[in-house]
């Protein structure tokens, strides 16, 4: 049985503008998150499913019950116009079914934060701020590390460099799981996997540059050096631009 979950008229909007395609490779709906069209190339498991926002688009584990990837695509008048009033409202994405989604439950009381792929910061909309409030965007999140290191030098800085490029910007964010998803850390009773590393790929597809952030989802994590797009598809085992070689 779906769990019924209050919620405003403007999330109803929200959902209602939302698509979700159920081959994981068939992001038909909504190309342009991607650079030339082409989503990454990702090994294929049950449970992975498609789904489109506004402003973001998502490969969802029913396994891990988080994002795959959330893919954006920046740029100066995005950023321009990203200064929405954030929401806060989190909700269980009743699009996915009840078995593979997370729920509000299974994050309270869990040490963690709600942690977005697709932040709130990027949205440019009162609708896709409602959207990035799906607890299919987000991953369970050391609190100091999501408040601090990750939305300063990572989030901030992204949004900066998007601010400043003279055409888009495609952003991959997502989680890793060490050793495997079935033998990381959960939360909650829907079993929630908490990933031990985060990354982001930021990828200027005028100047054809790319680069990665990888950080250890720890409180104690510290700023690092980015690193380069063939070492993160070598770590995460996913081709983030097919048909792409960045300098």
């Amino acid at each position: 049985m779906i769990r019924l979950f209050r919620t405003s008229a403007a999330l109803l909007l929200a959902l209602a503008a939302t698509s979700v395609i159920h081959a994981e490779e068939n992001f038909a709906a909504c190309p342009q998150f991607f650079a030339h069209g082409k989503p990454p190339v990702v090994a294929a498991r049950p449970g992975n499913r498609a789904l489109c926002y506004d402003a973001f688009a998502i490969l969802h584990s029913g396994e891990s019950k988080t994002p795959v990837f959330v893919a954006e695509r920046l740029n100066a008048g995005a950023m321009s116009d990203a200064h929405q009033k954030r929401s806060n409202k989190f909700f269980a994405d009743a699009r996915l079914p009840s078995a593979e989604r997370a729920t509000l439950e299974d994050y309270a009381g869990s040490g963690y934060d709600r942690g977005h792929m697709a932040p709130a910061g990027d949205m440019r909309s009162a609708q896709s701020m409602a959207q990035s409030f799906s607890l299919a965007n987000m991953v369970p999140q050391a609190p100091e590390h999501n408040r601090g290191v990750w939305a300063k030098t990572v989030e901030e800085a992204t949004r900066k460099y998007a601010g400043r490029a003279s055409g888009d910007v495609f952003v991959i964010t997502g989680p890793f799981f060490v050793p495997s998803i079935a033998q990381s850390q959960s939360i909650g009773p829907g079993r929630v996997h908490v990933p031990k590393y985060l990354y982001k790929l930021v990828y200027d597809q005028k100047k054809n540059r790319a680069w990665a952030y990888w950080q250890e989802n720890d409180n104690a994590t510290r700023g690092s050096a980015p690193i380069s797009y063939a070492e993160l598809m070598k770590r995460t085992g996913i081709q983030f631009l097919p048909g792409v070689t960045p300098e």
